[in-house]
Protein backbone atom coordinates (compact mmCIF):
# COMPACT_ATOMS: atom_id res chain seq x y z
CA UNK A 1 0.00 0.00 0.00
CA UNK A 2 0.82 3.59 -1.14
CA UNK A 3 2.00 5.93 1.87
CA UNK A 4 1.41 9.73 1.38
CA UNK A 5 4.01 11.72 1.01
CA UNK A 6 5.35 14.91 2.60
CA UNK A 7 4.84 16.08 -0.73
CA UNK A 8 1.39 17.85 -0.13
CA UNK A 9 1.77 21.52 -0.25
CA UNK A 10 -0.12 21.90 3.27
CA UNK A 11 0.22 26.21 2.37
CA UNK A 12 -3.31 25.44 0.48
CA UNK A 13 -6.18 23.26 0.77
CA UNK A 14 -6.67 21.58 -2.28
CA UNK A 15 -8.26 18.15 -2.54
CA UNK A 16 -4.85 16.52 -4.06
CA UNK A 17 -1.94 14.69 -2.97
CA UNK A 18 0.69 12.47 -4.22
CA UNK A 19 2.15 9.15 -2.50
CA UNK A 20 5.59 8.20 -1.72
CA UNK A 21 5.62 5.77 -5.09
CA UNK A 22 4.60 8.81 -7.46
CA UNK A 23 0.92 8.24 -7.45
CA UNK A 24 -1.23 11.42 -8.10
CA UNK A 25 -5.11 12.12 -7.36
CA UNK A 26 -6.19 15.15 -7.88
CA UNK A 27 -10.21 16.31 -7.82
CA UNK A 28 -10.57 18.99 -9.81
CA UNK A 29 -13.94 21.65 -10.93
CA UNK A 30 -13.67 22.72 -14.78
CA UNK A 31 -15.46 24.89 -16.85
CA UNK A 32 -16.84 24.39 -20.40
CA UNK A 33 -17.08 28.21 -21.60
CA UNK A 34 -18.93 28.32 -25.53
CA UNK A 35 -18.56 31.10 -27.33
CA UNK A 36 -19.64 31.78 -31.14
CA UNK A 37 -18.58 28.12 -31.87
CA UNK A 38 -15.55 28.43 -30.26
CA UNK A 39 -14.44 26.63 -26.69
CA UNK A 40 -11.98 28.57 -24.41
CA UNK A 41 -9.00 26.62 -23.53
CA UNK A 42 -6.17 27.62 -21.30
CA UNK A 43 -2.00 27.10 -21.81
CA UNK A 44 1.23 28.21 -20.15
CA UNK A 45 4.86 28.79 -21.21
CA UNK A 46 5.97 25.46 -19.87
CA UNK A 47 3.60 22.82 -21.34
CA UNK A 48 3.14 22.27 -25.09
CA UNK A 49 -0.58 21.90 -25.15
CA UNK A 50 -4.22 23.56 -24.21
CA UNK A 51 -6.24 22.75 -20.94
CA UNK A 52 -8.96 23.11 -19.62
CA UNK A 53 -10.45 26.15 -17.59
CA UNK A 54 -10.54 24.65 -14.06
CA UNK A 55 -9.05 23.80 -11.33
CA UNK A 56 -8.78 21.94 -7.62
CA UNK A 57 -11.62 21.70 -5.62
CA UNK A 58 -10.66 23.09 -2.48
CA UNK A 59 -11.18 21.09 1.24
CA UNK A 60 -14.39 22.32 1.81
CA UNK A 61 -16.03 23.65 -1.13
CA UNK A 62 -18.54 22.74 -3.51
CA UNK A 63 -17.14 21.44 -7.45
CA UNK A 64 -19.56 24.58 -8.71
CA UNK A 65 -18.34 27.08 -6.07
CA UNK A 66 -15.07 26.00 -7.21
CA UNK A 67 -15.24 26.41 -10.83
CA UNK A 68 -16.68 29.47 -10.44
CA UNK A 69 -13.81 30.60 -8.62
CA UNK A 70 -11.10 29.17 -10.81
CA UNK A 71 -13.29 30.94 -13.76
CA UNK A 72 -13.04 34.04 -12.33
CA UNK A 73 -9.28 33.94 -11.57
CA UNK A 74 -8.38 32.07 -14.91
CA UNK A 75 -10.42 34.92 -17.24
CA UNK A 76 -10.78 37.97 -14.80
CA UNK A 77 -15.20 37.20 -16.03
CA UNK A 78 -17.82 35.78 -13.51
CA UNK A 79 -19.33 33.05 -15.73
CA UNK A 80 -22.63 31.52 -14.35
CA UNK A 81 -22.39 27.89 -13.99
CA UNK A 82 -25.57 26.66 -16.54
CA UNK A 83 -25.19 22.90 -15.37
CA UNK A 84 -23.05 20.28 -15.08
CA UNK A 85 -22.21 17.70 -18.18
CA UNK A 86 -19.67 15.30 -17.64
CA UNK A 87 -17.44 13.83 -14.55
CA UNK A 88 -14.40 12.70 -16.19
CA UNK A 89 -12.30 10.20 -14.21
CA UNK A 90 -8.47 10.26 -16.27
CA UNK A 91 -5.94 8.35 -15.90
CA UNK A 92 -2.59 8.81 -17.11
CA UNK A 93 1.35 9.39 -16.94
CA UNK A 94 3.30 12.47 -18.22
CA UNK A 95 6.54 12.11 -19.58
CA UNK A 96 7.25 15.83 -19.43
CA UNK A 97 6.18 18.92 -17.64
CA UNK A 98 5.33 19.57 -13.75
CA UNK A 99 3.96 15.81 -13.76
CA UNK A 100 6.54 14.16 -15.36
CA UNK A 101 7.45 10.58 -13.34
CA UNK A 102 4.09 10.83 -12.04
CA UNK A 103 1.40 8.15 -12.47
CA UNK A 104 -1.90 10.51 -12.30
CA UNK A 105 -5.68 9.50 -11.14
CA UNK A 106 -7.62 12.71 -11.66
CA UNK A 107 -11.48 13.10 -11.50
CA UNK A 108 -12.96 16.35 -12.88
CA UNK A 109 -16.72 17.78 -13.12
CA UNK A 110 -17.16 19.46 -16.37
CA UNK A 111 -19.21 22.47 -15.74
CA UNK A 112 -21.23 24.17 -18.83
CA UNK A 113 -21.23 27.66 -18.43
CA UNK A 114 -23.29 30.32 -19.45
CA UNK A 115 -22.94 32.30 -22.43
CA UNK A 116 -22.42 36.04 -22.41
CA UNK A 117 -22.27 36.47 -26.28
CA UNK A 118 -19.06 38.17 -26.04
CA UNK A 119 -15.52 36.33 -26.39
CA UNK A 120 -13.52 39.40 -24.17
CA UNK A 121 -11.58 38.18 -21.44
CA UNK A 122 -10.00 40.33 -18.65
CA UNK A 123 -7.52 37.56 -17.93
CA UNK A 124 -4.18 38.23 -16.36
CA UNK A 125 -3.46 34.77 -15.08
CA UNK A 126 -0.63 33.26 -13.65
CA UNK A 127 -0.22 29.29 -12.26
CA UNK A 128 2.44 27.73 -9.83
CA UNK A 129 3.22 30.66 -7.02
CA UNK A 130 2.65 33.18 -10.08
CA UNK A 131 6.07 32.32 -11.85
CA UNK A 132 4.63 30.48 -15.07
CA UNK A 133 2.20 32.56 -17.40
CA UNK A 134 -0.77 31.18 -18.15
CA UNK A 135 -2.71 32.81 -21.22
CA UNK A 136 -6.43 31.89 -22.92
CA UNK A 137 -7.43 30.75 -26.47
CA UNK A 138 -10.17 30.28 -27.94
CA UNK A 139 -10.14 27.28 -30.12
CA UNK A 140 -12.95 26.40 -32.79
CA UNK A 141 -15.04 23.00 -31.39
CA UNK A 142 -14.99 22.31 -35.17
CA UNK A 143 -11.00 22.07 -35.05
CA UNK A 144 -10.07 20.69 -31.86
CA UNK A 145 -8.37 17.44 -33.55
CA UNK A 146 -5.94 19.78 -35.18
CA UNK A 147 -4.35 20.97 -31.74
CA UNK A 148 -2.88 19.20 -28.41
CA UNK A 149 -6.25 19.96 -26.31
CA UNK A 150 -7.17 18.15 -23.19
CA UNK A 151 -9.64 16.65 -22.43
CA UNK A 152 -9.85 14.95 -25.84
CA UNK A 153 -12.92 13.89 -25.60
CA UNK A 154 -14.26 17.84 -25.97
CA UNK A 155 -13.57 16.83 -29.63
CA UNK A 156 -16.64 14.82 -30.55
CA UNK A 157 -18.42 15.52 -27.29
CA UNK A 158 -18.83 19.27 -27.69
CA UNK A 159 -21.35 19.20 -30.89
CA UNK A 160 -23.26 16.73 -29.49
CA UNK A 161 -23.68 17.53 -25.69
CA UNK A 162 -26.62 15.92 -24.18
CA UNK A 163 -29.24 16.73 -22.07
CA UNK A 164 -27.90 14.73 -19.07
CA UNK A 165 -24.60 14.23 -17.18
CA UNK A 166 -22.86 12.17 -19.04
CA UNK A 167 -19.61 10.24 -17.49
CA UNK A 168 -16.42 9.51 -19.00
CA UNK A 169 -13.54 7.44 -18.24
CA UNK A 170 -10.31 7.71 -19.84
CA UNK A 171 -6.63 6.18 -20.00
CA UNK A 172 -4.11 8.49 -21.52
Amino acid sequence: MSKISNMIDVLNSDVCFQTTDNKRFRLRAAAIIIEDGCVLFATNNSENYYYSIGGAIELGETAEDAVKREVLEETGVPYEVDRLAFVQENFFKRDDGMLKGLDCHEITFYFLMKSRGSKQLNSHSKTLNNTIDETMEWLEIDKLSQYQAYPMFFREKLNNLKPYVEHIVTHQ
